[in-house]
């Protein structure tokens, strides 16, 4: 049974004061679109209304406010941003619909029309959100904050102590893109890069570790070039060994990366870290030099080559994956098979395949031969296959095995499993025995069976 709609200057009491007029505490429904920053940046926020005595509810929830944290990286992101809008907007026509992130930042005229939508931030002023929410209860306006960020240098910190998943935690060390690839929005929507000093990413490292995470994952826009804008020679191998020594972390991971990073010294001294997780996502985008030229990408696929091999030889049990485009304008059927051939040759453990999607405001997106959307289905189809031989590849190479697992979430069926990870990021999903709950627990887990897109294994304990 859903709550008698509050009224919404009622919003603005303390959580005692409108416990005592409702019986219940305020709620707050949260979205997250995009990136593993926009997962940081919500559950930030939900940290902020907690501290205020609200109850974090599930977004298909009643709820009095709803935030929606969006990304525009392709129109389906904006697409699924607006549909989110209309979904809250159906679940209490009087709530207090806040919309922030990317899409907003790019369009905040265009969010600020539809109809239900309060308050609109872009990727900064995410931390004040209660101050605009509660000043849309009292004032009953619009609310549209959205600041210029290319000429905004400074890293908004958004800090956390706890999280809703209970056993890995994303820390943001870096926001912003120096880049501009020719089909992404994405510098215009965070602006340049800028860092969070490293004595307050050691310290909330620790805060988390007290609050017993096993698992670290540093995030950032264009996470290769931290530290270029902060005083003094810090840059991401550094925070990485700094991490290294905390204990208490049992792992450490890094989000997409630009494969530029990698040297033959950074390679060499990331081999000699204990905690970080033998997994990278490099993305490459394409395997063909003239599209990634057209597509302002700094590096050659020999480059490319070469970093993937390196790794290789350095790094014992190695997982690289990465991200591919096609269908980007300009794209023949030869450069598309370039990129085939050359995915097949290096043999990546996964594909993430995207076809390519115009977004004004990019050089890409007045480039001529923009490419029928029927063959970026056909292509997209081919490299789905080509993951799917490959990743399975990889999975069976460990068939046997026997690895410690990051158990995260129990998975539904007729018995009792939990699903987790293994450092270098194989999906495993294992049986409890007497339906001991496995969440936040690293485990040894024999490999026993490749399924679709995981091995089903055995935990030794249990055995």
């Amino acid at each position: 049974m859903e709550p008698v709609n509050t009224n919404r200057a009622n919003l603005t009491l303390s959580g005692s004061e409108f416990f005592r007029l409702y019986g219940r505490k305020k709620r707050v429904a949260m979205a997250t679109l995009g990136c593993r920053v926009n997962q940081y940046e919500t559950e930030a926020m939900a940290e902020k209304f907690i501290e205020k005595e609200y109850e974090l509810v599930n977004f298909e929830e009643y709820a009095d406010v709803y935030v929606i944290n969006t990304c525009t990286v392709t129109n389906m992101g904006d697409k699924k941003s607006r549909q989110m809008i209309h979904r809250a907007k159906r679940k209490n026509s009087s709530a207090v619909i806040a919309v922030v992130g990317c899409y907003s930042q790019i369009a905040p005229d265009e969010v600020s029309k539809i109809n239900g939508v309060d308050v609109v931030l872009g990727t900064k002023n995410k931390g004040d959100i209660l101050h605009f929410v509660n000043k849309a209860f009292k004032d009953e306006e619009k609310i549209i904050k959205v600041s210029h960020v290319l000429k905004n240098k400074t890293f908004e910190d958004l800090n956390i102590s706890e999280y809703q998943n209970r056993t890995r935690a994303f820390l943001k060390i870096q926001d912003g893109c120096n880049r501009f690839c020719s089909y992404c929005l994405i510098p215009f929507a965070r602006g340049p890069v800028c860092s969070k000093e490293p004595d307050k990413i050691i310290k909330e490292v620790k805060k988390l570790q007290v609050n017993n995470f096993k698992e670290i994952i540093l995030s950032g826009i264009h996470i290769a070039s931290y530290g270029v804008d902060i005083s003094g020679s810090w840059n991401l191998i550094k925070i990485l060994e700094e991490i290294d020594k905390i204990k208490g972390i049992d792992r450490v991971r890094i989000g997409s990366i630009d494969p530029k990073f990698f040297t033959e010294d950074i390679i060499n001294r990331m081999a000699s870290l204990t905690k970080l997780c033998p997994h990278f996502h490099l993305s490459l985008q394409s395997g063909c030099d003239s599209t990634l030229n057209r597509m302002n990408r700094k590096y050659t696929t020999t480059e490319y080559e070469k970093i993937v091999y390196k790794l290789r030889d350095s790094i014992k049990d190695v997982s690289i994956t990465t991200d591919i485009i096609v269908g980007f304008p300009g794209e023949t059927e030869e450069e598309f098979y370039k990129t085939y051939d050359f995915l097949n040759k290096i043999e990546l453990s996964k594909i993430h395949v995207f076809k390519y999607s115009r977004r004004e405001g990019t050089k890409a997106a007045d480039m001529k031969e923009q490419i029928d959307g029927k063959i970026k289905d056909e292509r997209s189809s081919k490299i789905i296959k080509l993951n799917e031989r490959l990743e399975n590849k990889f999975m069976n190479r460990f068939l046997g095995n026997n690895m410690d697992v990051l158990y995260e979430q129990k998975v539904s069926g007729d018995k009792i499993y939990y699903e987790g990870y293994t450092p270098n990021y194989i999906k495993v999903i294992a049986e409890s025995a007497e339906g001991e709950n496995l969440e936040g627990k690293v485990l040894n887990t024999k490999l026993e069976s490749v399924k679709e897109g995981y091995i089903l294994g055995r935990i030794k304990s249990f055995m």
